[in-house]
């Protein structure tokens, strides 16, 4: 009866870590074909190697064609979505240029400065793992690879 027990606790232990990891956290989605870029207004549908997008804390999504628009967004939000402050957005996601999976934004690599042209011309281009991105950074010319925390204003193609 004791084994029982002890399984039985160590199943719901199990699951309860399950549960309570996705609590809080809003999973990326796809967007529509009425989606459109937060900060320039194209559509984003079609651009699903760049896609980016911010999850608020009302569930709704903010979409970009690309992590340069993604960043504008994020370091002056109130610019582009009146009354939203950076400390409210609760998830991040871009596109990894090698995998084009969605992955979380603040585990990226971005490559600033490559050859690689996204939906509106030079962009920032992120990268799973450090390793990978000082490939792509030799293999495509590019100046610089930082962090999402390391990204600053003065970083984005076209806002120097």
């Amino acid at each position: 009866m004791k084994k029982i027990s002890t399984i039985r606790w160590i199943l719901f232990s199990f699951l309860s870590v399950i549960i309570l990891e996705g609590v809080g956290r809003a999973d990326p989605v796809r967007p529509g074909p009425r989606d459109h870029c937060q900060v320039c207004g194209m559509f984003v549908a079609k651009y699903d190697r760049w896609l980016s997008q911010v999850v608020l804390p009302d569930g709704r999504h903010r979409f970009f064609d690309g992590p340069k628009d993604l960043f504008r967004y994020y370091l002056n939000p109130e610019q582009y979505d009146k009354g939203v402050e950076r400390e409210q957005i609760k998830e991040i996601y871009v596109t990894d240029y090698y995998s084009t999976k969605t992955i979380n934004a603040k585990e990226a690599w971005f490559v600033i400065g490559s050859d690689v042209m996204g939906p509106m011309g030079p962009e920032l281009v992120p990268v799973t793992g450090k390793e990978k991105a000082e490939t792509f950074r030799k293999d495509h010319r590019g100046k610089r690879i930082l962090s999402f925390d390391e990204v600053t204003l003065s970083d984005i193609p076209g806002m120097q």
